[in-house]
């Protein structure tokens, strides 16, 4: 045994050792990491937690799906049942509008027989003790302003769609005329009712009034 030898088989088994090492660093770079928190570094929690987010957005794209479509099936019979309203008071709109004008036109048309009927014969006697003014009034301006309301609502109304008639602005442009015509027939009410009981206890007034009322019919 010499000791060259000795020296060289050494050397053989350091270099046997040194490859073993070497080959078990090269194998635990290639190995997959295990995602263990016992082992794993930053890397490994990394990994596990992009891992968890898109696992994470999976199941929340999962439970929001059904949502969306029982949320969209949901608003449809709501929104249907706004519609069915609005279409419902839009056409109560229109009946009260409609009601309102023929109304006016009503009004116009007993005042049209009052004043051809009644207050024109008995101004027509000249009755000296009849006061034909004093009895009924400012009615024949009266008469004047309906039948000018009647002639704006009509403006308002006719080949306007329902929606787009603004009645109200009617009522403000002769609001002013309005008071200003009824304060007076209003303010002279009780006088002309006293002033009628006081005809209805002469005959011969009476009668003339009896005739004119009875022409009415």
């Amino acid at each position: 045994d010499c000791p060259g030898k000795e020296g060289t088989g050494g050397r053989k088994r350091n270099l046997t050792l040194l490859r073993n090492k070497l080959y078990m660093g090269e194998r635990r770079r290639t190995e997959p990491v295990v995602e263990s928190t016992s082992t794993t570094g930053d890397h490994g929690n990394l990994r596990r937690s992009q891992s968890d987010r898109t696992e994470y957005s999976q199941k929340l794209q999962e439970k929001m799906a059904p949502q969306v479509v029982s949320f969209t099936s949901a608003t449809s019979p709501q929104e249907d049942e706004e519609e069915e309203v609005s279409r419902r008071m839009m056409a109560r709109r229109v009946k009260i509008i409609t009601e309102l004008m023929q109304t006016e036109k009503d009004y116009i048309s007993d005042l049209d027989l009052c004043i051809k009927e009644v207050i024109q014969p008995l101004r027509n006697m000249q009755i000296a003790r009849f006061d034909v003014d004093g009895l009924f009034s400012n009615i024949e301006l009266v008469h004047q302003l309906s039948a000018k309301l009647l002639s704006l609502l009509e403006e308002a109304t006719t080949d306007v769609e329902p929606p787009m008639q603004v009645i109200g602005e009617v009522f403000l442009q002769i609001k002013g005329p309005l008071e200003d015509t009824y304060k007076i027939y209003c303010y002279h009410h009780d006088d002309a009712h006293t002033m009628l009981e006081s005809y209805e206890k002469d005959e011969e007034l009476k009668q003339h009034l009896r005739d004119c009322v009875q022409s009415l019919k």
